[in-house]
């Protein structure tokens, strides 16, 4: 997208599965060129992620669109000085090994740094770099517990559970993006190099704004509630007359008076603050799922969208992908995969901008496609020097 707001940004992505690479993938989708880096023989891991079809994960034309694909064996000792020479040329480096695993590689902060002096590192990693645990291995599930978000997910009187996709992976590869434009902000400020140090499970501890300051004031931690909220009532699931489910949540006064009067049930109206509510919890909970349960999801929907409460359906991918706001918007869209001309449906870039858009760019890359066309034009290595490297295992 030659276009975008970061269409002169290149960023050298050294990581693998989730939250780095969609770290670098929103960069990239918003014109930075992103060049990928990976095992020769292996590549992301993600490329095998099932459901396959012709051989090839359907979640990897997702997760690999809008970049270069580069093959590099990081374990050959001369692999260290090639990524190097790569970095000399790039903005950002994102990268999610363990901080002990860059070092022993040699492509570590500092040692990519000699190669560019003012280089922006995005590190991502589960625990962070500093700390007891900075060399503990861990994944998404891993972060969501050790920041407690599991602990408080499920039932009261069952089992934590996970929430239903990686939650971690999500919200840290979105922090991570923005930690990268802060930190290429403040080289562009400063004109030194910057390393954002970004674990996996702090910006969901960040994100979870009521947890620690009220363990601090009442000295209890927040248990499971399942779909109840601790701060709003009404606010649930609601299963509908025809066998579906609504999310309806009251959070404001305004709101709560609007369901009331839809409702038809002035005797609910003496429960006139949040506090009120919650004290009487039960009672609302059980008047707002019956009132639900005497309706069809459709009908319902107009009706409330017509006094103006805000509702929405519990959507599966079906919905998600039939909505016809979210085909107006363009929130899904149609993809070339690359592969035999066939094109597959996945998530458009998110927001909309006065000035610039975001776009989806080149399907995903086969396994180390542009290796040779790389290390040519940015690193300045001769066809000659590349088939070497290629004999000796290297690339």
């Amino acid at each position: 997208m030659p276009d975008g707001p970061l269409s002169h940004v290149r960023v050298l992505d050294v990581s693998t599965i989730l939250a780095g690479p969609l770290a670098s993938s929103l960069l990239g989708e918003f014109g930075a060129e992103v060049i990928k880096i990976e095992h020769p023989a292996e590549g992301d891991p993600a490329r095998r992620y099932p459901p396959l079809e012709d051989g090839e994960s359907v979640a990897w034309t997702m997760l690999g669109r809008s970049k270069r694909s580069v093959t590099v064996d990081l374990h050959h000792p001369d692999a260290a000085d090639l990524v190097g020479r790569l970095a000399a040329t790039a903005d950002i480096v994102v990268t999610n090994f363990r901080p002990a695993t860059l070092r022993r590689f040699g492509i570590d902060f500092d040692d990519l740094r000699a190669y560019r002096p003012d280089l922006v590192m995005v590190h991502v990693s589960a625990f962070g770099r500093t700390g007891p645990y900075a060399d503990r291995p861990g994944f998404a599930r891993v972060a969501e517990a050790f920041a407690g978000l599991t602990y408080r997910t499920g039932e009261p009187d069952q089992p934590p559970v996970f929430a239903g996709y990686p939650v971690a992976d999500g919200v840290t590869g979105i922090y991570a993006a923005f930690a990268a434009m802060l930190a290429l902000r403040q080289r562009d400020r400063t004109g030194e190099a910057q390393l954002a140090d970004i674990p996996l499970y702090e910006p969901l501890l960040r994100m979870m704004e009521d947890f620690v300051v009220e363990y601090d004031a009442t000295g209890e931690s927040r248990e499971r509630q399942g779909n109840q909220n601790p701060h709003i009532s009404p606010n649930s699931l609601y299963r509908t007359r025809d066998g579906r489910w609504l999310a309806l949540p009251a959070s404001t006064e305004r709101m709560w008076r609007r369901l009331v009067e839809v409702m038809d049930a002035p005797d609910l109206a003496v429960h006139d603050s949040m506090t009120a509510r919650l004290e009487h919890r039960d009672e609302i909970e059980k008047r707002v799922g019956d009132f639900v349960g005497a309706h069809d999801l459709d009908p319902l929907m107009t009706l409330l969208l017509d006094a103006g409460v805000a509702a929405g359906p519990v959507n599966s991918a079906a919905d998600v992908c039939a909505d016809p706001h979210i085909r107006a918007r363009g929130s899904v869209v149609e993809v070339p995969t690359g592969s035999g001309g066939r094109s597959r449906l996945m998530q458009a870039p998110a927001g909309r901008f006065s000035g610039f858009s975001g776009a989806t760019g080149r399907g995903a890359p086969e396994l180390g496609e542009h290796t040779a066309e790389v290390l040519r034009d940015l690193a300045g290595l001769t066809p000659p020097e590349i088939d070497d490297l290629r004999r000796r295992g290297v690339v």
